[in-house]
């Protein structure tokens, strides 16, 4: 059985990694990466849709150097339990860019976020931030096909510790 990674209850593990996603626009990593969290039961039915929705008019792109992230998210209502999952794309899609509203960034990593309580993400996207700095870093994860290695790089650098059992 896989260990369960959290930061303040932010569930990550092996299954919430998903590699050289073949997709052709942002609406389907978002659907999913969103399916897979619902599958794994972190986040209700409805988030799917809430995601794509939010995704329209707030734009969750972010340009940085090495490869561009996105850090799409929705509602505390839609969210069972705190996880990330994050999507490393085989092919970049455009993705509107934070703040801008007809500006996109072609995007490698996707960063999903689910969280049930309001600002329970502030730490967790300060850590990110730090994170979409290195730009190394970001071309690592992007290149990197070892889901435990991903594991192991992301817990380094947002500082996660394991809590809980096998």
């Amino acid at each position: 059985m896989l260990r369960v990674t959290t930061m303040s209850s932010f569930s990550f593990d092996e299954s919430l990694i998903l590699t050289d996603i073949d997709v052709s626009s942002k609406e389907e990593v978002i659907a999913l990466l969103a399916n897979n969290l619902c599958e794994k039961g972190f986040v209700k039915e409805s988030y799917v849709a809430a995601v794509l929705k939010r995704e329209q008019t707030y734009a969750t792109g972010l340009p940085t150097n090495g490869c561009s992230v996105a850090i799409p998210h929705t509602d505390i209502e839609h969210v069972n339990k705190r996880a990330i999952s994050l999507g490393i794309i085989k092919e970049t899609v455009d993705f509107g860019i934070m703040g801008e509203q007809e500006d996109t960034t072609p995007v490698k990593l996707v960063f999903m976020l689910a969280t049930d309580e309001e600002h329970s993400q502030l730490s967790l996207l300060q850590r990110l931030m730090l994170v979409f700095q290195d730009k190394e870093l970001l071309l690592l994860l992007s290149t990197e096909k070892d889901k435990t290695k991903i594991k192991e790089i992301i817990e380094e650098n947002l500082q996660l510790s394991l809590k809980g059992g096998e």
